[in-house]
Parts: structure tokens; C-alpha cells; sequence
């Protein structure tokens, strides 16, 4: 009968490295997740300003608003909405429900926010336009998305809106939607507290 193989001790042996090996890609992996996902934030914000996607609208100077680019041959319906965030005891709500704009001219509307708290609290706008596209050329030269807002127990408040629609509009958009979500600053740092 013959005898088994007896491994060759010359031959350096290809298992031994393989847990090590193992053990580097295991953590290798979730490092390289961790870094895409944080590097994800700057990349969309990029490319909604590239796309229009999410609906995120401009900022420009009034002062660059060059008056004698105003199309008053063309007329744009702007509707304007508003959303309080879970959490936020605001109610919140635009003091005209639509307008008719000629591209290029620049207009001012007001949103209306109320607190309902006994106590100060604090909010961010976050605003949103349909179609997407149309967010390329809204842009808005006075805005209280500009800035965080602090009301005090039981305060109301009006907000300026100033913005223009760019001339040059894709002529198949007739309609955008402003829409503003408020979200509960002092809830955000709550929770970042926790963790």
C-alpha cells in the first residue's frame, strides 16, 4: 500500500497569509465606505448646482440684475408653498398663493411664520422649486433661507422674498413651484448631542 503525500516543506505554504490578507480588506472596506459616504455631501450639493436637480435656487447681487433684460413678452407663473418640520411648533405660510412674472424683473413676495412655543426657538428654510430645471435660473437676492431664524414665545413674523427668473427660461416652462420647509434647528443639535 502506498504511503500518503507528505506536504513539500520546501514550498512556502499560500493559507498563512490569507487570514492577514483577509483581515485587511475586512477593514479596508468600511474605511473606504466611511470616506465615500462623507465625500458624498460636497459631491451632490455640486451636482444639483450642475443639474438642477432637488431644486435648490440660486443666489445673485440685485445690483447684477441688469433691468433692461426683463421679457415682458413672456409671463411665468410662480405658486408658492410652505412645510413646517416635524417638530417645530411654527406654523408657516406665503402671504400670496401665486404671481405672474416677466422673466428678468426682479419681485418681492412674503412668507408669514408664527411660533406656538412658550419659549425661543430656532429654524433653517430649505427651499425646493418644480420643475428642477427651472432651479438653474430662479435665483433670489434676499431671502430669509438665507440665514437660521430665532422667534420668540408666541412671535410673528413676515419675511421677504426677493427674486428674478433669468430671461433666458426654457419658453416650455410657464409654471414653477417655490416651495419652503422650515426644519427644527434646536431639534438637529438635540440629537447631535445624544450621539
Amino acid at each position: 500500500m502506498p504511503s500518503p503525500e507528505k506536504p513539500d516543506s520546501s514550498k512556502p505554504a499560500k493559507t498563512a497569509n490569507l487570514p492577514r490578507k483577509q483581515m485587511l480588506k475586512l477593514v479596508a472596506i468600511p474605511v473606504l465606505m466611511f470616506g465615500f459616504g462623507f465625500a458624498l455631501v460636497p459631491l451632490y450639493d455640486v451636482f444639483c448646482a450642475v443639474t438642477g436637480l432637488n431644486g435648490k435656487t440660486g443666489r445673485v447681487e440685485a445690483a447684477a440684475v441688469d433691468p433692461r433684460q426683463v421679457d415682458t413678452s413672456r409671463t411665468i407663473t410662480v405658486r408658492f408653498m410652505s412645510n413646517s418640520g416635524t417638530g417645530l411648533p411654527w406654523n408657516f405660510k406665503p402671504m400670496q398663493s401665486e404671481m405672474e412674472v416677466h422673466p428678468g424683473q426682479i419681485y418681492q413676495a412674503s412668507y408669514q411664520v408664527s411660533s406656538r412655543s412658550d419659549h425661543e426657538t430656532h429654524g433653517q428654510a430649505i427651499p425646493s422649486l418644480s420643475p428642477g430645471i427651472a432651479s438653474l435660473y430662479f435665483n433670489k437676492t434676499e431671502c430669509f433661507c438665507f440665514n437660521q431664524q430665532t422667534l420668540k414665545a408666541n412671535e410673528t413674523r413676515d419675511m421677504p422674498l426677493r427674486f428674478v427668473i433669468e430671461h433666458d427660461l426654457p419658453k416650455e416652462i410657464v409654471e414653477v413651484t417655490l416651495s419652503y420647509t422650515f426644519f427644527n434647528i434646536d431639534q438637529d443639535k438635540a440629537d447631535s448631542n445624544k450621539s
